[in-house]
């Protein structure tokens, strides 16, 4: 079975899969989808080896740029040391940036390893090549159930479906304002939004154009506005699911009643029974972060609170 942690940016996703990851039997798939090449992630047809090869070993030239800029994230795993293959600023495989690191303490073997694997197949559709690739981290780290999750993922849950149209989808969904707020706060989506919007500040000449679009901050409804538009694009997928291919649960509860929400969680992707898993992953919760949108001023929340208006009637959070 194919299960998956979908859902917007900065909705939560990382902790839940940090709690799922308690599970003896669970390992964590993060972020694989995200920084791939996503003009072929998804493409049709089968695929050489060298052609995967290709595909999962390229470096995300955003994330290129932003990392040599001294600019850092949650999502950036990839431990920059005197002891690593690479630095900041070199052009690291997007996998070994985020995904990689968060199974091992050896980052660089592993990626030559699955390397290795994947420069072994044969010709197979991607569905197939990455449903195996995930099949063998998953064996080679000492786990037998694997749980993709990437951030904004719901934007292309209808690709995911096109691949894997018997798959199980957990999708975690936070209030808009502070979903899109905490976007704002992040450099790689400040960067995505300004561009995607075409919010791009005035460049004198000179300056670094990539360091002046990370030190912009585009007005506060732009994010929700994102933030909307990633759920429009999910849940237009959503009338092919079958209801038990889905599951709908609230950042909050997560953070409220982790114990309960987590066990209805591993129910709903059938996890094995593992004693003392809800308690070791409800330990994974530290509080819920301090919300932003109070301190808005009253004309930014009210735009704020009008481009997210959509999507929080879409998620059952506010009537229409």
């Amino acid at each position: 079975m194919e299960r998956f942690a979908i859902g917007t940016g900065r909705c939560g996703s990382t902790l839940l899969t940090t709690m799922l990851a308690e599970h003896r039997e669970v390992v964590g798939i993060n972020e694989f989808f995200t920084g791939l090449d996503w003009t072929r992630r998804f493409q049709p047809g089968e695929v050489t080896a060298g052609e995967l090869v290709e595909l999962i070993s390229a470096d995300n030239p955003v994330t290129t740029d932003v990392l040599a800029r001294g600019y850092d994230a949650p999502e950036i795993q990839y431990p920059f040391s005197a002891r690593s293959r690479f630095s900041r600023g070199d052009p690291v495989p997007w996998l070994l940036v985020a995904m990689v690191p968060r199974l091992t303490d050896e980052p660089d073997e592993l990626y030559d390893e699955m390397m290795e694997f994947a420069s072994s197949r044969g010709d197979a559709t991607l569905a197939v090549h990455y449903r195996e690739l995930f099949e063998w981290l998953t064996q080679r780290v000492g786990g037998s159930i694997w749980i993709e999750r990437s951030g904004s993922s719901i934007d292309y849950l209808g690709e995911l479906l096109d691949l894997y149209p018997e798959a199980k989808f957990l999708h975690i969904h936070r209030d808009g304002r502070e979903a899109a707020l905490s976007m704002r706060a992040h450099p790689f989506y400040r960067l995505g939004v300004a561009l995607l919007h075409g919010l791009v500040p005035e460049i004198e000449e000179g300056e670094d154009e990539v360091v002046a679009l990370l030190e912009h901050l585009p007005a506060v409804e732009a994010f929700g506005r994102y933030w909307t538009e990633q759920l429009a694009r999910g849940f237009r997928a959503l009338p092919r699911l079958e209801p038990g291919q889905y599951l709908a649960v609230r950042f909050e509860d997560l953070i409220e009643r982790p114990e309960e929400t987590i066990s209805a969680v591993a129910d709903f992707f059938e996890l094995p029974a593992d004693v003392g898993f809800a308690s070791r992953a409800a330990a994974q919760v530290h509080g819920r972060p301090s919300p932003r949108f109070p301190d808005l001023p009253a004309n930014e929340q009210q735009n704020l609170a009008a481009a997210c208006h959509a999507g929080e009637v879409l998620l059952g959070r506010l009537d229409r």
